[in-house]
């Protein structure tokens, strides 16, 4: 068997559904306004960039709405899916994703991106295994605004895909090959794990990488 690993934003979505959904909760009311998204813009920045403070950006990003009732946030979270990400679901990167599992890989989507809103988009896009960044909850079900256990983002993404395969009774060396799809300078401690790292849709920093490395490049959204 093969382990095929996609990062989602910038990899499988032509944005980044993060970001996105910070600018759809101020659209449509819960967060305010332009303080709101200048805080957002500040730290997507700071992601771009690879100096993003996670624990301080999911304390801002979950404010909003993990103290609504459970259906608002249901509700909103519906809306988003057919407002924001539906219309950026491109057939190409469906048909990667089902070509590999076609194929009988063992897929998963490894993102920085918080459970809340990623686990439906795992879902448009087939992929029963999503390793995100999860959220701490309180006694109730609430979310705490603080992160649980390792997050899924640069370092972290390598020992979360190695416990989540520990689960299973596997480690990477049970793999024929493991190919791991990235956009972002982020992921090179996924895309040096894997066997096979493609940059796709590369930032300009991960194409110079994949360049020097002979790393396959593709590009979905073109």
């Amino acid at each position: 068997m093969n382990l095929t690993l996609f990062d989602l934003d910038g990899t499988l979505l032509p944005i980044d559904s993060d970001h996105a959904f910070g600018d759809f909760m101020v659209r449509i009311g819960w967060a305010d306004g332009d303080a709101f998204r200048r805080t957002n813009d500040r730290f997507f920045a700071d992601y771009q960039a690879g100096r993003l403070d996670l624990a301080a950006y999911i304390r801002f990003a979950t404010g909003p709405w993990r103290d609504l009732p459970a259906a608002d946030m249901a509700a909103g979270r519906e809306r988003f899916m057919n407002e924001a990400i539906h219309p950026v679901l491109h057939e190409v990167a469906r048909l990667l994703v089902q070509g590999h599992q076609q194929a009988g890989d063992l897929v998963a989507i490894v993102t920085a991106t918080n459970e809340f809103i990623t686990r439906p988009i795992a879902d448009a896009f087939g992929v029963p295994e999503l390793l995100a960044v999860e959220l701490e909850r309180d006694a109730n079900g609430r979310a705490t605004g603080a992160i649980r256990g390792i997050p899924s983002y640069r370092e972290g993404k390598v020992p979360r895909v190695e416990a989540w395969l520990a689960k299973q009774g596997r480690a990477r060396a049970d793999f024929s090959r493991v190919t791991v799809y990235s956009d972002s300078t982020n992921d090179l401690p996924l895309l040096e794990w894997a066997t096979h790292a493609v940059a796709t849709n590369p930032s300009a920093e991960l194409e110079a990488v994949a360049r020097e490395r002979a790393w396959p490049i593709l590009r979905l959204f073109e």
